[in-house]
Protein backbone atom coordinates (compact mmCIF):
# COMPACT_ATOMS: atom_id res chain seq x y z
CA UNK A 1 0.00 0.00 0.00
CA UNK A 2 1.47 3.39 -0.98
CA UNK A 3 2.64 5.49 1.93
CA UNK A 4 3.31 2.57 4.29
CA UNK A 5 6.78 1.50 3.15
CA UNK A 6 8.56 3.24 6.05
CA UNK A 7 5.99 1.97 8.58
CA UNK A 8 6.50 -1.63 7.47
CA UNK A 9 10.28 -1.31 7.27
CA UNK A 10 10.47 -0.43 10.95
CA UNK A 11 8.38 -3.37 12.19
CA UNK A 12 8.58 -7.16 12.38
CA UNK A 13 4.96 -8.29 12.27
CA UNK A 14 5.81 -11.75 13.60
CA UNK A 15 6.83 -10.04 16.85
CA UNK A 16 4.27 -7.24 17.19
CA UNK A 17 0.47 -7.26 16.99
CA UNK A 18 0.40 -3.93 15.15
CA UNK A 19 -1.59 -4.16 11.91
CA UNK A 20 0.38 -4.57 8.69
CA UNK A 21 -2.14 -2.50 6.79
CA UNK A 22 -4.39 -4.74 4.71
CA UNK A 23 -7.70 -3.16 5.65
CA UNK A 24 -8.89 -0.29 3.44
CA UNK A 25 -10.80 2.71 4.67
CA UNK A 26 -14.58 2.78 4.60
CA UNK A 27 -16.48 5.40 2.66
CA UNK A 28 -17.81 8.41 4.52
CA UNK A 29 -16.41 10.94 6.93
CA UNK A 30 -12.69 11.13 7.64
CA UNK A 31 -11.48 9.67 10.92
CA UNK A 32 -9.00 10.96 13.47
CA UNK A 33 -7.47 9.11 16.41
CA UNK A 34 -5.18 10.05 19.30
CA UNK A 35 -3.23 7.23 20.94
CA UNK A 36 -1.46 7.64 24.27
CA UNK A 37 1.85 5.82 23.92
CA UNK A 38 4.21 4.97 26.78
CA UNK A 39 7.33 4.26 24.72
CA UNK A 40 10.80 5.45 25.75
CA UNK A 41 9.06 8.74 26.49
CA UNK A 42 5.34 9.18 27.09
CA UNK A 43 3.65 10.98 24.20
CA UNK A 44 0.40 11.22 22.24
CA UNK A 45 0.18 10.06 18.61
CA UNK A 46 -2.16 12.39 16.72
CA UNK A 47 -3.41 10.80 13.47
CA UNK A 48 -5.55 12.14 10.62
CA UNK A 49 -6.97 9.94 7.89
CA UNK A 50 -5.98 11.13 4.41
CA UNK A 51 -5.82 9.14 1.19
CA UNK A 52 -6.46 5.85 2.96
CA UNK A 53 -3.66 6.15 5.54
CA UNK A 54 -3.22 7.92 8.86
CA UNK A 55 -0.97 10.96 8.66
CA UNK A 56 0.74 10.98 12.04
CA UNK A 57 2.38 13.36 14.51
CA UNK A 58 3.97 12.57 17.87
CA UNK A 59 2.91 15.20 20.43
CA UNK A 60 5.17 14.98 23.54
CA UNK A 61 2.96 17.09 25.83
CA UNK A 62 -0.34 15.95 24.33
CA UNK A 63 -3.15 18.03 22.79
CA UNK A 64 -4.67 20.95 24.69
CA UNK A 65 -8.04 22.67 24.65
CA UNK A 66 -6.39 25.94 25.69
CA UNK A 67 -5.75 28.31 22.73
CA UNK A 68 -2.75 29.75 24.59
CA UNK A 69 -0.90 26.43 24.33
CA UNK A 70 1.28 25.66 21.34
CA UNK A 71 2.13 21.97 21.41
CA UNK A 72 5.12 20.65 19.48
CA UNK A 73 4.05 17.89 17.05
CA UNK A 74 6.74 15.91 15.24
CA UNK A 75 5.50 14.38 11.99
CA UNK A 76 6.33 10.67 11.71
CA UNK A 77 5.70 7.95 9.13
CA UNK A 78 2.19 7.23 7.80
CA UNK A 79 0.30 4.50 9.64
CA UNK A 80 -2.30 2.13 8.14
CA UNK A 81 -5.99 2.95 8.42
CA UNK A 82 -6.68 -0.03 10.68
CA UNK A 83 -4.16 1.28 13.22
CA UNK A 84 -7.08 3.43 14.45
CA UNK A 85 -8.22 0.62 16.77
CA UNK A 86 -4.83 -0.60 17.94
CA UNK A 87 -4.14 -0.66 21.64
CA UNK A 88 -2.18 -3.00 23.86
CA UNK A 89 1.50 -3.79 24.13
CA UNK A 90 4.35 -3.44 21.64
CA UNK A 91 6.90 -5.95 23.02
CA UNK A 92 10.39 -5.00 24.15
CA UNK A 93 12.93 -5.06 21.34
CA UNK A 94 10.45 -3.74 18.78
CA UNK A 95 10.22 -0.23 17.34
CA UNK A 96 8.12 1.92 19.68
CA UNK A 97 8.08 -0.72 22.43
CA UNK A 98 5.59 0.12 25.17
CA UNK A 99 1.89 0.27 25.98
CA UNK A 100 -0.72 2.02 23.84
CA UNK A 101 -4.33 3.06 24.41
CA UNK A 102 -6.80 4.80 22.11
CA UNK A 103 -7.11 8.01 24.09
CA UNK A 104 -9.60 9.66 21.72
CA UNK A 105 -11.17 9.10 18.32
CA UNK A 106 -13.89 10.50 16.12
CA UNK A 107 -14.42 12.20 12.77
CA UNK A 108 -13.02 15.44 11.39
CA UNK A 109 -13.32 17.78 8.41
CA UNK A 110 -12.03 21.04 6.98
CA UNK A 111 -13.67 24.12 8.63
CA UNK A 112 -15.70 25.12 5.56
CA UNK A 113 -16.62 21.57 4.51
CA UNK A 114 -19.26 20.55 7.04
CA UNK A 115 -21.26 18.67 4.42
CA UNK A 116 -18.14 16.82 3.29
CA UNK A 117 -14.67 16.08 4.54
CA UNK A 118 -12.84 18.51 2.26
CA UNK A 119 -10.04 16.00 1.74
CA UNK A 120 -8.52 17.79 -1.26
CA UNK A 121 -8.35 21.00 0.74
CA UNK A 122 -6.74 19.15 3.66
CA UNK A 123 -4.12 17.56 1.42
CA UNK A 124 -3.31 20.96 -0.07
CA UNK A 125 -2.89 22.35 3.44
CA UNK A 126 -0.62 19.45 4.35
CA UNK A 127 1.58 20.23 1.34
CA UNK A 128 1.71 23.95 2.24
CA UNK A 129 2.42 23.29 5.90
CA UNK A 130 -0.82 24.51 7.49
CA UNK A 131 -3.92 22.42 8.17
CA UNK A 132 -7.11 23.69 9.79
CA UNK A 133 -9.41 20.95 11.06
CA UNK A 134 -12.63 20.55 13.05
CA UNK A 135 -12.63 17.54 15.39
CA UNK A 136 -15.69 15.64 16.57
CA UNK A 137 -14.16 13.37 19.19
CA UNK A 138 -15.23 12.14 22.59
CA UNK A 139 -12.65 14.41 24.24
CA UNK A 140 -11.30 16.75 21.57
CA UNK A 141 -13.88 19.00 19.94
CA UNK A 142 -13.85 22.11 17.80
CA UNK A 143 -11.30 23.68 15.50
CA UNK A 144 -7.55 23.05 15.67
CA UNK A 145 -4.61 24.10 13.52
CA UNK A 146 -1.47 22.19 12.62
CA UNK A 147 1.24 24.48 11.29
CA UNK A 148 4.74 23.61 10.20
CA UNK A 149 7.45 25.49 12.05
CA UNK A 150 11.11 26.18 11.38
CA UNK A 151 14.09 25.89 13.67
CA UNK A 152 13.13 22.57 15.24
CA UNK A 153 13.79 20.22 12.36
CA UNK A 154 12.17 19.41 9.04
CA UNK A 155 9.29 17.47 10.63
CA UNK A 156 8.37 19.92 13.38
CA UNK A 157 4.81 21.27 13.53
CA UNK A 158 2.72 23.04 16.17
CA UNK A 159 -0.73 21.85 17.25
CA UNK A 160 -3.00 24.65 18.50
CA UNK A 161 -6.64 24.97 19.58
CA UNK A 162 -8.75 27.74 18.09
CA UNK A 163 -10.59 30.04 20.50
CA UNK A 164 -14.10 28.73 19.89
CA UNK A 165 -17.02 27.50 22.01
CA UNK A 166 -15.08 24.35 22.99
CA UNK A 167 -11.93 26.15 24.14
CA UNK A 168 -11.10 25.63 27.80
CA UNK A 169 -8.28 25.97 30.32
CA UNK A 170 -9.22 22.60 31.82
CA UNK A 171 -6.50 19.95 31.51
CA UNK A 172 -8.09 17.53 29.05
CA UNK A 173 -5.26 15.03 29.62
CA UNK A 174 -6.68 14.22 33.06
CA UNK A 175 -9.27 12.21 31.17
CA UNK A 176 -6.85 9.33 30.92
CA UNK A 177 -9.01 6.32 30.01
CA UNK A 178 -9.20 4.67 26.60
CA UNK A 179 -12.36 5.50 24.67
CA UNK A 180 -12.45 1.86 23.49
CA UNK A 181 -11.52 -0.35 26.45
CA UNK A 182 -11.84 2.22 29.29
CA UNK A 183 -8.37 1.11 30.43
CA UNK A 184 -5.53 3.45 31.38
CA UNK A 185 -1.85 3.03 30.64
CA UNK A 186 -1.42 2.16 34.32
CA UNK A 187 -3.83 -0.75 33.84
CA UNK A 188 -1.78 -2.05 30.91
CA UNK A 189 1.46 -1.55 32.81
CA UNK A 190 0.28 -4.00 35.46
CA UNK A 191 0.02 -6.64 32.72
CA UNK A 192 3.02 -5.54 30.64
CA UNK A 193 5.42 -3.67 32.95
CA UNK A 194 8.30 -1.91 31.25
CA UNK A 195 11.73 -3.31 32.05
CA UNK A 196 13.88 -0.95 34.16
CA UNK A 197 17.13 0.30 32.71
CA UNK A 198 20.01 -2.09 33.43
CA UNK A 199 22.54 0.70 33.75
CA UNK A 200 22.54 3.60 36.15
CA UNK A 201 24.56 6.79 35.68
CA UNK A 202 27.75 6.63 37.71
CA UNK A 203 27.82 9.11 40.57
CA UNK A 204 31.12 10.93 41.04
CA UNK A 205 31.90 12.29 44.50
CA UNK A 206 33.46 15.70 45.03
CA UNK A 207 36.70 14.05 46.12
CA UNK A 208 36.90 12.03 42.89
CA UNK A 209 36.02 14.65 40.31
CA UNK A 210 38.02 14.05 37.11
CA UNK A 211 38.97 17.72 36.70
CA UNK A 212 42.39 17.14 38.26
CA UNK A 213 43.37 14.59 35.59
CA UNK A 214 44.06 17.15 32.81
CA UNK A 215 46.14 19.21 35.25
CA UNK A 216 48.30 16.20 36.04
CA UNK A 217 48.69 15.48 32.34
CA UNK A 218 49.83 19.05 31.63
CA UNK A 219 52.27 18.97 34.56
CA UNK A 220 53.73 15.69 33.36
CA UNK A 221 54.10 17.11 29.84
CA UNK A 222 56.04 20.14 31.14
CA UNK A 223 58.29 17.85 33.16
CA UNK A 224 59.10 15.83 30.05
CA UNK A 225 59.86 19.02 28.10
CA UNK A 226 62.37 20.11 30.76
CA UNK A 227 64.08 16.72 30.56
CA UNK A 228 64.40 17.03 26.79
Amino acid sequence: MPGLKEYRRKREFTKTAEPKGKKKRTEGKLLFVVQQHAATNLHYDFRLEMKGVLKSWAVPKGPSMNPADKRLAMMVEDHPYDYKDFEGNIPEGNYGAGNVIVWDKGTYHAPDAEDGAGEKQLLAGLHKGKISIVLHGKKLKGEFTLIKTSGRGANAWLLMKKNDEYASQEDILKKSRSVISKKTLEDLNKIHPRKPSRTKPERISRERKPVSAPIKVRAKKKELERVR
